[in-house]
């Protein structure tokens, strides 16, 4: 009786071996995936920090020759702020509606630039312009390696067994970061 008992402890203790290592390895998964998602936010959140900088110089610029289109520009400055206000606030889904917002003026200024040949003309405007569209890229890119992070975040947390252990890490779901293009203006070209 005392060879099954300690055969029977034994195996108790190894399936409670199994389980622990198992519950480290989640909680250590977890803490990695939500680790991706926090440098994938923090990566945007730079070049989106580097293009709210860099749209005052521009519009500085353009304003300086587009006298005509200073309204525009006023609501450029609205939309920039609260963009950034939003990205401050780490406001995942009210970024994502103030960028679509912010996004959609952007060609608005190409349109002034082809309007003023003068201001097509000026190496810095043309300098910030190009840099503008670098930035445009890496943010789109930026974004999509975020959205595949909180995607395999999310999923992660909602499969069965992990869900537990999440829930007793106290993960929750992330938001998408999505460009929302209903919401973006029309742009309207007039010859």
């Amino acid at each position: 009786m005392s060879t099954v008992l300690i055969i029977g402890g034994g195996i108790a203790g190894f399936l409670l071996l199994i389980l622990v290592i198992w519950f480290f390895s989640t909680w250590n998964r977890l803490i990695n995936l939500e680790e991706n998602v926090n440098n994938s936010w923090a990566q945007i959140s730079v070049l989106l920090k580097q293009r709210y900088d860099m749209i005052p110089n521009l519009v500085n610029i353009a304003k300086g020759i587009a006298k005509q289109e200073i309204a525009f520009f006023d609501k450029l400055f609205d939309a920039r702020k609260a963009a950034a206000g939003a990205l401050q606030a780490g406001n995942v889904e009210g970024t994502a509606r103030a960028e679509s917002a912010f996004s959609a003026m952007i060609p608005r200024i190409n349109m002034v630039a082809e309007q003023y040949p003068e201001l097509k003309s000026d190496a810095s405007f043309i300098n910030i312009q190009n840099k503008l569209v670098g930035l445009e890229n890496s943010i789109a890119d930026r974004r999509e390696f975020y959205n595949s992070s909180v995607t395999a975040f999310n999923k992660t947390i909602q499969m069965i067994p992990t869900v537990f252990v999440a829930n007793m890490k106290g993960c929750e779901r992330r938001e998408l970061f999505e460009i929302f293009d209903h919401e973006r203006e029309n742009v309207v070209i007039e010859f």
